[in-house]
């Protein structure tokens, strides 16, 4: 069933009566109106929204099978006036645009949703521009743009929860190569005292295996929340965590990282994120960021709306590369 969370003046994108100036031409330009899909595994967001980052109109719909979930989505759309519509897309996806499979969910673990042509589905029915990235890469985006990374030139996002996915955006550019980061899955050391196994099915001591919300509940037998007050289990979980940042921060050098995702909401695994980060880089790099962690290593900024707020970045860029 379809939840609608918020509707904000439906009117709203649509301006006023314009006035005339000389030559018939407008002496304003109303708001973008802009579409926004955060596509995630368990739901898909969809909002209405302008160049702004405010979001106007938004639902949430489950995510079920594209025959059942795509005309409810396109349902929303249509009919909203939209100029472009933005994806931020659970993958992995082809982001690749001289791909024959550009726009493509590829080798998810959804089967439904393997090698489904999302992008260009959205095309033949809107007739719009469409923005195409992963969903974490979409969240990197919204902090960059009206985000606590604003005005910076490199950050990275990661979301920790379900599983962990790394957004990277480099000269205020998001990283693409061959594809998109997988950054969820790159190897930790593991514990000696740990003898979890590990739920990735690829790679047993990969961040996502070892670090990821069914990692904590495999590990210890309760979800997150119940295990608030067992300090080993926080000790243990901002080890791998902080194995991952410091990785992340030889490697791409960014200016800030930014930690989002379910197990974040534990407010007492932060500090303990930067201390260990703090002791595993031992004083190797050495920058005016580093010698502020509180400022390096935050939580994201935008009421957890960082993911829709990016893919009305998204659409916005590609509708601009477009014209």
């Amino acid at each position: 069933m379809e939840q609608r969370e918020c509707t904000l003046c439906e009117q709203a994108c649509q301006g006023s009566t314009e006035k005339q100036g000389a030559g018939n031409a407008p002496e304003w330009r109303r708001d973008m109106i802009l579409g926004a899909l955060e596509a995630g595994g368990t739901k898909m967001v969809c909002a209405i929204g302008n160049e702004n980052g405010e979001i106007l109109e938004q639902i949430s719909i489950p995510t079920e099978t594209p025959e059942i979930t795509m005309p409810k989505l396109l349902s929303f759309f249509k009919g909203k006036g939209i100029e472009a519509l933005g994806i931020g897309c659970f993958g992995p996806i082809d982001v690749n645009r001289d791909s024959e499979t550009y726009g493509y969910i590829t080798t998810t673990p959804k089967l439904a949703w393997q090698n489904y042509n999302i992008v260009g589905t959205f095309k033949k029915e809107l007739g719009v521009p469409v923005g195409f990235d992963t969903d974490v890469n979409g969240s990197a985006l919204g902090e960059y743009t009206w985000g606590i990374a604003k005005g910076l030139h490199s950050c990275i996002y990661i979301t920790i929860g379900t599983g962990v996915g790394v957004g990277v955006i480099v000269d205020g550019n998001l990283l693409h190569g061959m594809m998109h980061p997988e950054g969820g899955h790159i190897l930790l050391s593991k514990l000696p005292n740990d003898t979890y196994e590990g739920f990735c099915p690829f790679h047993k001591n990969c961040m996502e295996g070892l670090a990821a919300g069914p990692a904590i509940e495999g590990r210890w037998g309760k979800k997150a929340i119940e295990l608030a007050d067992r300090e080993d289990v926080w000790e243990m979980e901002a080890t791998y965590i902080a194995q991952a940042l410091v990785d992340y921060t030889v490697l791409v050098s960014p200016q800030r990282i930014i930690l989002g995702g379910g197990v974040m909401h534990q407010t007492q695994l932060l500090p303990l994120v930067r201390a260990k980060f703090k002791e595993l880089l031992n004083g190797y790099v050495k920058t005016k960021e580093l010698e502020d962690l509180d400022s390096y290593i935050v939580v994201q900024s935008l009421d957890d709306k960082q993911g829709i707020m990016g893919a009305l970045k998204l659409g916005m860029m590609e509708l601009e590369r477009q014209g």
